[in-house]
């Protein structure tokens, strides 16, 4: 074949394929639950495009950020702009609120949104260089209240799915000076050690070594255990702020553990940080995480309000969904099947099945086969539940048999009663 897909890309099949989790109906599925549970929490969807300023995700996300440094898919357009295939959601959501001054309009906002986003990096399970999540950000409430709604919707989520076994981490990398207090902290545990440190965490020693804490590479996480906790540089009221997180979700009973090794790989984050975490996805074990970034949208030139959001991979958690064999409702398919024998029928059928569609009955219609057997294993194929078939006989007596392509069982039906006794069937 002379075109093939791009590398760390896939397609979403409505069927044929081996790999499950690439089927249509799961991923709608999935994405119904999504808009479900986001309006009951009440969040509204936000749209943005998939490309954004370069500046905007270099100011956003952080110069020093995995993203910004290795993984970004960035380009020079036709005007000699530098353009970058958004790699997260949130600073895209920040620029539209800002943009469209929708703090005009209140005082907080529930946001929600899906899409893909782009990485360039490695492709493995549940990562891919173009990737899609569900994403929410509570705009303009700076209570710890907001930051357990936030995990409580997004455990709900999984919940509603059907997931089990999941674990939330939580912390918190308070504020500002309780930051720079741990940045002394932290570079004076870190310095004996400076030499034995990975590549990237070298570089991150002097620009942001709170990022080392997050490094993946074994050496530097077997330097880390003796680290010093974040936690024991609280101020006052980063410290109060993460008591009441804790005190709240014990109110509405979602167990966590407390890692202070957590600070997520965004320059962003203040205060609440959280993961949740599964056994079902090997080394790379977070399905979902998020946290607060009150600064965020100030230093995108906008009002200095709070907000705390969310982002889940939604190929981690349809793998997760396929490994823990979570079972998902029957997916919608064509109640009848028609099926005409010769020119006269295949109007008749026509006819009938735009009927059945204008009155939102599900329906489709066999134009290309000449045998009943093979029309028959189309209907099959496509999951109807049952046909209709139609020849001179059956326009001539102006009855049909009704035929049940699940049991095999059929009767019979006259023809100007079909679409009221389909209807019937719809509604059941």
């Amino acid at each position: 074949m002379e075109h093939k897909i791009p590398k760390g890309t896939f397609d979403i099949l409505p069927y044929g394929t081996e790999d499950t989790w690439r089927l249509t109906d799961l991923w709608q599925y999935v994405e119904d639950v999504i808009r479900s549970i986001s309006c009951e929490y009440g969040y509204r969807e936000i749209r943005t495009p998939i490309y954004e300023m370069t500046g905007l995700f270099d100011r956003g996300v952080g110069e020093t950020s995995d993203i910004v440094t290795k993984e970004m898919f960035t380009f020079e357009d036709k005007g000699g702009r530098s353009i970058t295939l958004r790699p997260e959601g949130t600073s895209s959501v920040m620029r539209a609120f800002i943009e469209n001054r929708l703090s005009n309009v209140g005082a907080v906002h529930k946001l929600f949104y899906t899409g893909p986003m782009f990485r360039y990096e490695r492709p493995q399970s549940g990562r891919y260089r173009q990737h899609h999540q569900f994403g929410i950000e509570a705009i303009g409430n700076g209570s710890a209240m907001q930051d357990a709604e936030v995990i409580d919707l997004l455990c709900q989520f999984y919940q509603r799915l059907g997931l089990k076994n999941l674990k939330v981490h939580v912390n918190s990398v308070g504020d500002l000076e309780s930051r720079t207090n741990f940045k002394a902290a932290l570079l004076k545990y870190l310095s004996p050690h400076f030499a034995e440190l990975s590549e990237d965490s070298k570089t991150r020693f002097e620009k942001n070594p709170l990022r080392i804490l997050d490094s993946k590479d074994p050496k530097d996480k077997e330097i880390v255990k003796g680290a010093p906790s974040i936690l024991d540089h609280l101020t006052p009221d980063a410290k109060e702020h993460f008591e009441t997180l804790c005190q709240c979700l014990e109110k509405i009973k979602i167990p966590y553990v407390i890692d202070d090794r957590i600070v997520r790989g965004l320059d962003y984050y203040n205060k609440t940080v959280f993961e949740v975490l599964t056994g079902d996805l090997g080394a790379q074990n977070t399905i979902g995480a998020g946290g607060r970034f009150d600064g965020l949208i100030s230093t995108f030139g906008g009002p200095n309000i709070p907000a705390v959001g969310f982002a889940t991979g939604l190929e981690r958690v349809i793998q997760v969904m396929i490994a823990q064999k979570v079972a998902i409702p029957n997916p919608k398919r064509p109640l009848v099947y028609f099926i005409p024998m010769g020119d006269a029928a295949k109007e008749a059928c026509f006819s009938l099945a735009t009927q059945c569609r204008h009155q939102k009955i599900g329906a489709d219609i066999e134009l290309n086969s000449k045998k009943m057997q093979t029309a028959i294993q189309n209907g099959v194929r496509i999951e109807a539940t049952y046909c209709v078939i139609i020849g001179s006989e059956e326009l001539e007596k102006k009855y049909v048999q009704l035929k049940n392509l699940q049991t095999r069982e059929q009767r019979e039906v006259k023809l100007d009663a079909l679409i009221p006794t389909l209807k019937e069937l719809t509604d059941v």
